[in-house]
């Protein structure tokens, strides 16, 4: 009956959250004749959460991010990087969306920040809008894989999972999905015979080669001194990042700041510093110390609207996991959770069936529901069924995640795909057939994920 009504309002048009919570309303007041206020207590419980604090918080850094004039330094850096190479703008769209997938953490602020930039850039380099609005859209999944992610929060927080394990879980397969669609470029690059866009400069090249250095021997340095060394974990960052800043305005580094927003918050996670919670407070202040007093791009009028902007996203998610809560906290309640394990646990006790299963499950959802009311949702049903099986949390919350971002990109609810089309000007017609191609390595990356958890879990569990 829940279901029922939950479907009849989705059909009606209304949002997903409003669909959500009058379907719980309509079924405790006239099915269980239960006062009405037991809806407003099950919402609030739903997000008096100390894990859900960090949700305004990476929001507020995500968009100081991409209103501090980062996305020109992160394209300027990917196109010395790779840009020499076949397809190069290709390329640069892959390797920029890993770098700004370390600041946003959404899928959509990829979409929509960066790749105005890139889609711009590739028509003016001669790439049709199909290949461009293509590769955009599948390098924009990479934002909720890569930490920080909102949606990693938002399922540990359900699932109860340690979210700074599921940001270390996310690392190499986002690295494995930017490979396979750096391959892909490259396939389309020999086909249509493309060349670079710009030529090869060694010292362009080898400048980009050390910022990158920097980045990967940087943080391990610190851990080597922090963890084996035993030096005081404050006062050892405190130096280093003076050195930081000063080898910054030494080399002139594009993009060396802004790509340690992720090394700084899961470094502070994994050392102790600071819990997830305060990592997303402590992402804002790099932003806002980069974009107020490093950059100086920005100022009081530009912060006072992205603090608005902020308020007005969270508002929305916060909503949607109020909503999903009572109506996840219903399912339980009438029996449904348990139903639907029974029923899969009769059908098949392999994990592997199982996971293929939910996989055709997730990417159906995915392409109805927003991912943050989708994961609060399906949570409920799969976890526990997870837990039956042995299924490792943290690996089955990146299998999800991947999934939810998957559906972002198709019809009829696919929030990337009409970023995309609006940017690219583009029919939403054109813009799915333009995707389309790109499912393949998705689709490959998630076959990986799902059936290779080693993968998933090398870094969590080295770490933690």
């Amino acid at each position: 009956m829940l279901k029922i009504l939950f479907l009849i309002l989705m059909s009606g048009g209304l949002p997903v959250a409003i669909a959500m919570a009058g379907a719980s309303l309509i079924y405790l007041f006239f099915v269980q004749s239960s006062p009405p206020f037991v809806v407003i207590h099950r919402m609030v419980s739903g997000i008096d959460s100390f894990p859900l604090l960090a949700v305004p918080f990476f929001i507020l850094a995500g968009n100081l991010m991409n209103n501090a004039g980062i996305t020109n330094r992160i394209y300027n850096y990917a196109l010395a990087l790779v840009g020499w190479l076949k397809g190069g703008l290709g390329h640069v769209n892959v390797v920029g969306s890993v770098v700004f997938a370390g600041m946003s953490g959404t899928a959509i602020a990829d979409a929509a920040g960066l790749g105005t930039v890139e889609i711009k850039a590739m028509r003016d380099h001669g790439y049709s809008k199909e290949f461009a609005v293509g590769v955009t859209a599948a390098s924009a999944t990479l934002g909720p894989i890569i930490p920080p992610s909102l949606p990693f929060v938002i399922y540990g927080m359900m699932a109860n999972v340690s979210v700074g394990a599921l940001f270390l879980a996310g690392i190499l397969p986002g690295i494995i999905m930017a490979l396979l669609m750096m391959l892909t470029v490259a396939y389309f690059a020999h086909k249509n015979g493309w060349g670079a866009d710009i030529r090869f400069d060694g010292a362009r090249v080898l400048k980009a080669l050390i910022e990158t250095a920097v980045v990967i021997i940087w943080p391990l340095a610190l851990w080597v001194m922090i963890k084996h060394w035993e030096w005081p974990a404050q006062a050892t960052v405190a130096a280093a990042l003076v050195v930081l800043f000063a080898a910054d305005r030494l080399f002139g580094f594009q993009a060396v700041l802004p790509i340690m927003t992720p090394v700084l918050l899961i470094g502070g996670m994994t050392t102790g510093v600071f819990t997830p919670t305060e990592g997303a407070i402590a992402a804002c202040v790099w932003a806002m110390v980069l974009g107020f007093f490093w950059y100086r791009t920005l100022h009081m009028k530009m912060f006072i609207k992205i603090c608005l902007d902020t308020v007005e996203t969270t508002s929305t998610v916060l909503f949607i996991v109020a909503a999903a809560s009572i109506f996840g906290w219903m399912l339980t309640a009438t029996g449904v959770t348990s139903a639907i394990s029974g029923w899969v646990l009769g059908f098949t006790k392999e994990p592997w069936v199982f996971l293929l299963l939910a996989n055709l499950l997730m990417l159906f959802v995915g392409c109805f529901l927003e991912p943050t009311a989708a994961i609060t949702i399906l949570v409920p049903i799969l976890v526990p069924i997870c837990q039956q099986l042995g299924i490792d949390l943290v690996h089955f919350g990146l299998v999800m995640v991947l999934n939810l971002m998957i559906g972002l990109l198709h019809p009829p609810m696919g929030m990337v795909l009409f970023v995309l089309a609006r940017v690219a000007q583009l029919s939403v017609e054109r813009t799915t057939m333009a995707i389309l191609p790109w499912l393949v390595p998705l689709l490959g990356s998630l076959v990986v994920i799902t059936y290779a958890p080693s993968l998933v879990l090398w870094l969590p569990k080295l770490v933690f």
